[in-house]
């Protein structure tokens, strides 16, 4: 009876050990895409426009943590939605101390959704490696999506810069003209339009924002 029991505990402690493995396989291969995609993400295609390395921090630790727990919820009943939830409250995160740009935010969103994707995604009926190469082409398109949509080979990149102007009398709508060829004189950037902030005839200066194409 004892060497039964040793034997049945030998089988289950080999088939524990066995299922540890497997899983650690599968979370070390979608930690690797997940991670890389990040990277690219990141590195390749966020920090050579913006030029901002104050949220590397936060997107990369963001992605890491919404991956593990999604991940690990994924296992439990009900996993769905709590991963739904925590996507929801991270997705909606404002910080109190800095304000965050739009554009910060949307990348912000894509590596949270990234680390979910990465996560929870299954195929029904499919083994580990269709999977990782699923999840491979489903991430490709996310980044080359916006990689097309922050260059210029779909449409041309429209910037904006706000600026201080003290000749007020060109900013009536009837001198429109008068005052882009003005400010094109001065900044020496190609303006195509403009948009009238703020006014402060206490100063008589006014607060125009200028777009033009790099």
């Amino acid at each position: 009876m004892t060497l039964l029991q040793i034997a049945t505990d030998t089988e289950l402690a080999a088939s524990g050990l066995d299922a540890v493995l497997k899983m650690a396989s599968k979370i070390s291969w979608r930690l690797v895409i997940d991670i890389s995609s990040v990277v690219i993400l990141i590195r390749f295609i966020y920090y050579p426009i913006y030029k901002h390395r104050d949220l590397f921090f936060t997107f990369f630790i963001f992605n890491l943590i919404i991956f593990l727990i999604s991940f690990l919820l994924n296992k439990v009943e009900l996993s769905m939605g709590a991963a739904f939830g925590l996507f929801a409250v991270f997705s909606m995160l404002r910080y109190r101390t800095e304000d965050i740009s739009i554009k910060d935010m949307t990348y912000l969103f894509l590596v949270i959704a990234l680390g979910l994707v990465s996560a929870v995604i299954k195929v029904k009926n499919a083994d580990d490696i269709f999977e990782n190469l699923f999840l491979i082409f489903i991430n490709g398109i996310v980044l080359t999506i916006t990689y097309l949509l922050e260059s210029s080979v779909l449409m041309k990149k429209e910037t904006m810069k706000q600026l201080t102007y003290e000749n007020i009398e060109l900013i009536k709508p009837e001198r429109r003209e008068d005052l882009i060829n003005d400010l094109k004189t001065r900044t020496g950037i190609n303006i195509h339009r403009l948009s009238i902030h703020k006014i402060d005839f206490l100063k008589d200066s006014a607060i125009i924002k200028i777009y033009y194409y790099e």
